[in-house]
């Protein structure tokens, strides 16, 4: 029986009680019992990966709470010092004299990630680690309490969204103006922040043997079967195909709108007649979504049925709750959570179907063998929600105001092309930033107008200082907290498409090879995964054309 989540409460590690315990998996290992040294490695990290969700989770659900930061702070601490017992662990069984016995218990692909993920930690650069969680928390809480005043009221950043997509040109002016102005009066604190945290990462990159942090960041996110040069291949094509198509769409817009010039603030409003609302609050849109997921092939009706009664969702916009939305689960539960914000715009939607994506993944996959398996990389776990938010187009009528789905499927096929380029400038600007880690913060800076000129040609700030000075960047959380982990977004969008555009003929085939890919878990790396589902790597020349080919065709541009 499914366990309500207001019950949930995992017992609390130390570091002498974890020591104990996986001091266990070595006397097994001592006395040859592969298979109970391999049962109960997995089982104490379902444990501890259980315990640190729900912690994490509390903190972001209340960033101002003493008890959630607490134990944030707790678990921050703690994270180093299993990461080390767990490392020496994989290493040993990688190392095991009997490998044909540990090949019966753990799957290759587990023992491909573990080979990367032992050239990742060293005991010396645990307390690095420790400060990065703790700097990472302070960017958190920082930006979750933002107390912003528009017209007459006070909002958080994510209360802003309904102001940025206004209809009044002057009042998108003023939100814009508002949140680069939070981000300004802070910009001291941030450039700090972030000035720590690189010269720490490359800090420990150089006490691991590597040249810059790049290389370790690929690992850290265990990217085995790819590059940064297949990455810079990838940005380029967007460069080339995706770039151009964007520009096409915002003149066109200019044209239709009758602005002579096109402002930061004008790019939200992507629809003319103003961009289409959810069809009400949080319960009615929770009764449409579990209509909508029911009306879909597979059995993602129960799923959602099952996270609503067992209180596995958290979306409504408040006070101190950090901003954003996640998915994350509780492996010895078998049941993932959604956070979001919603704010009354259609980004309700988007991040709804996107983080709905990754929990039908987790559930679908729950009862894989091991729990690096529970979930893929980042890369692949994005195709699972991006997809999502595609396949459920038929039905999304039922998510937004009457008569207002084909404009909502206009508005989300051009918002997901534009986010392309951009993504893409997040990812390289990264990589500038780690090849360079004593760049000052006003380089960063500069280096960030660059890139923006380059993949964004058409972003004019209208003369708000702190953006057109370069400071955009800081208000992309990732950047600070997951580094590296932006192009994942890119990569699976250009697979993602290529699913909604095998929808368009072949609905059906499209969400039976959907929901394949998503009980596969993480059982292959990304590109296998990608090729399992039929798809084209967006590695492979002409995959992203292709799919930009059909996309300008749709949107006659």
């Amino acid at each position: 029986m499914l366990r309500h989540f207001d019950s949930l409460d995992f017992p609390r590690p130390t570091r002498d009680a974890l020591a104990l315990r996986f001091g266990q998996v070595s006397t097994l290992l001592d006395q040859g019992a592969v298979a109970d040294a391999a049962h109960l490695f997995d089982t104490i990290r379902r444990d501890y990966e259980s315990w640190s969700a729900l912690v994490d989770l509390r903190f972001a659900q209340d960033t101002t709470s003493p008890t959630a930061k607490a134990e944030r702070d707790h678990a921050d601490a703690l994270t180093p010092y299993v990461t080390a017992h767990e490392v020496a662990l994989k290493r040993r069984l990688l190392e095991y004299p009997d490998p044909v016995a540990v090949a019966q218990e753990i799957t290759p692909h587990t023992l491909e990630l573990w080979r990367t993920d032992i050239t990742t930690f060293d005991p010396r650069i645990t307390g690095a680690l420790e400060e990065e969680a703790r700097l990472s928390g302070t960017y958190t809480a920082l930006l979750a309490g933002a107390k912003l005043e528009i017209g007459d009221e006070q909002v958080n950043l994510s209360g802003l969204a309904p102001y940025a997509e206004s209809t009044d040109r002057a009042v998108r002016r003023e939100a814009e103006q508002v949140r680069w102005t939070f981000f300004e009066r802070n910009a001291p604190q941030l450039d700090d922040l972030f000035d720590q945290m690189v010269r720490l990462r490359h800090g420990m990159a150089e006490t691991l043997g590597y040249d810059s942090y790049i290389p370790l960041a690929y690992r850290r996110m265990r990217r085995v079967d790819y590059g940064p040069t297949d990455v810079a291949r990838f940005r380029n094509d967007v460069l080339t195909h995706v770039v151009p198509l964007v520009h096409d769409i915002l003149r066109r817009r200019c044209e239709t709108m009758g602005w002579e010039v096109l402002y930061s603030w004008d790019e939200p409003l992507i629809d003319p007649h103003g961009n289409p609302r959810p069809a009400g609050g949080h319960d009615l849109l929770l009764n449409r979504a579990q209509t909508l997921f029911e009306c879909m092939d597979g059995d993602l009706g129960p799923f959602f049925r099952q996270m609503r009664e067992g209180g596995y969702l958290d979306l409504v916009n408040r006070p101190g709750k950090a901003g954003g939305g996640f998915c994350t689960s509780f492996p010895t539960v078998g049941m993932p959570f959604i956070f979001a914000n919603f704010n009354g715009t259609q980004h309700d939607i988007n991040v709804f179907t996107h983080e709905m994506g990754h929990a039908y993944q987790n559930w679908k996959s729950r009862s894989l063998p091991a729990v690096d398996l529970l979930w893929p990389t980042m890369d692949a776990a994005e195709i699972n929600s991006m997809a999502l938010e595609f396949l459920t187009w038929p039905h999304i009528d039922l998510m937004v105001e009457p008569g207002q789905g084909e404009r909502y499927r206009q508005m989300h096929l051009i918002s997901s092309l534009s986010f392309l380029p951009y993504g893409v400038c997040v990812d390289h600007f990264q990589h500038e930033v780690y090849a360079r880690p004593t760049m000052t913060p006003a380089e960063r800076h500069e280096v960030w107008r660059t890139l923006e000129r380059r993949y964004l040609p058409w972003r004019n700030y209208g003369g708000l200082p702190h953006p057109t000075a370069g400071g955009r960047w800081q208000a992309q959380g990732h950047i600070y907290r997951s580094p590296f982990y932006y192009i994942d977004y890119a990569l699976a969008l250009c697979c993602a498409m290529q699913f909604w555009i095998r929808s368009r003929t072949d609905p059906q085939g499209a969400m039976a090879a959907y929901v394949d890919l998503c009980a596969q878990g993480g059982a292959q790396p990304f590109t296998r995964l990608v090729r399992s589902a039929g798809l084209q790597s967006p590695f492979q020349p002409g995959t992203l054309a292709d799919v930009v080919r059909t996309a300008r065709g749709i949107l006659n541009t």
